[in-house]
């Protein structure tokens, strides 16, 4: 048979695969974290009708003659170029910025996706949607989160709580006019809290006296007797430099007595009420912020995102899902916005890379190819057709 059949056939195959490719990409134009595949193609074996020939002798050398036989695909590229940008409003998709992957698990497997559109299941587990597959991240212990630990399934469960922490510490800042009139009273109240979180009020009155400032403090259970407060002769606040009520250590040594001037103030107590988890946030690096009914701000957790040497050595797992595979190279992994990993934008979306003024090009250059190889395989047809009617 003639050898320029079967080159038409392979080229048949090969522009079939890239006709396959091509419409898997416009199929995935609006798929939330694709990345478009191209296909690349190489001619297979040549045969050689004749070898080369060396010069000597006086004649010249001669080049080889070979036939090729046909064409094959030489392998299937993933580009991972940047998709567009789609805002969404959703506190929970976050957008890569940059190169990475987050880090997923489903069952026993460990993937790697692009796409940030994730939700949460009745447990408050963060999942992908359809897929089930789990975030991956780091969970926060007391609001610190350490990267160094084992990935762990991120969950942000209803009612989590924040527990509550004793006030130990004080103070008091500001300066108390040294020229104010006898009989003048300071009274600064501050909310303080015992272990399991029951409030109650520490109040701390400055009394201006014939000799000069004194001060006392109760928390209605507790109390310290007025004494005397004194300050150096610039002004700087000399005894008594901290008082005890209750457990808590009222802090005085930021108190001071210029004349002329009153900005006396009390501080900010350490300590806090237990609360309950009101809603949370997705920082940019993948914080996980809860804000709690107590009015305070904790850290709940942080995203994993893994970076590798070679992506496009990923397999894809469909689900828009990637795994590992003996050429992508072991996963790093890490927190956004290091070791070459991108940033995170929440409220928004990665879409597709599919540029679709490209692959309607590529789908007639495939279409084309994909012809003009059918017309070597009638031609042939008509050869041999030619030969076997030599002999009528």
């Amino acid at each position: 048979m003639l050898r320029s059949l079967f080159s038409g056939i392979s080229g048949l195959r090969s522009h079939q695969t890239m006709l396959d490719v091509t419409g898997n990409n416009i199929a995935n134009v609006n798929t939330t974290g694709y990345k478009s595949s191209q296909v690349v193609f190489q001619d297979t074996l040549s045969q050689v009708l004749t070898n080369a020939g060396a010069p000597q002798g006086g004649v010249g050398g001669t080049n080889p003659a070979q036939v090729g036989l046909g064409v094959q695909v030489a392998g299937i590229t993933t580009s991972f170029t940047q998709g567009a940008s789609q805002t969404t409003g959703r506190s929970t998709d976050m957008m890569i910025q940059g190169d990475g992957f987050f880090v997923v698990r489903k069952g026993a497997e460990t993937y790697y996706t692009r796409a940030g559109a994730f939700d949460f299941d009745t447990t408050g587990q963060m999942v992908l949607p359809g897929e089930g597959a789990l975030v991956q991240g780091w969970a926060a212990v007391n609001g610190v989160v350490d990267t160094n630990s084992p990935l762990v399934d991120l969950k942000v469960p209803a009612g989590t709580t924040m527990g509550a922490v004793a006030t130990t510490t004080a103070d008091t800042l500001g300066n108390l006019d040294s020229s104010a009139a006898v009989g003048t009273t300071k009274n600064l109240p501050m909310k303080v809290y015992d272990a399991i979180g029951t409030e109650r009020t520490l109040t701390v009155t400055f009394t201006k006296e014939a000799a000069g400032w004194t001060v006392a403090a109760g928390d209605g259970a507790a109390t310290v007797a007025a004494q005397p407060v004194t300050f150096t002769a610039a002004g700087a606040l000399a005894t008594p430099g901290t008082l005890t009520v209750g457990g808590v250590a009222l802090d005085l040594s930021k108190v001071t007595g210029y004349a002329g001037l009153d900005t006396i103030a009390a501080g900010t107590p350490n300590g806090q009420a237990a609360g309950t988890l009101l809603s949370f946030g997705l920082g940019a690096d993948g914080t996980i912020t809860g804000t709690f009914s107590n009015g305070l701000k904790q850290v709940i957790g942080r995203i994993a995102m893994g970076a590798f040497t070679n992506p496009g050595g990923l397999e894809k797992a469909g689900g828009s899902l990637f795994r590992t595979s003996v050429n992508s190279g072991e996963p790093m992994i890490g927190t956004a916005g290091t070791g070459g990993r991108g940033g995170l934008a929440g409220g928004r979306l990665e879409m597709s890379n599919v540029d679709l003024s490209s692959e309607f090009t590529s789908l007639i250059i495939a279409q084309r190819g994909f012809q003009a190889n059918s017309r070597i395989i009638t031609t042939s047809d008509e050869v041999l057709n030619e030969l076997v009617n030599l002999k009528r």
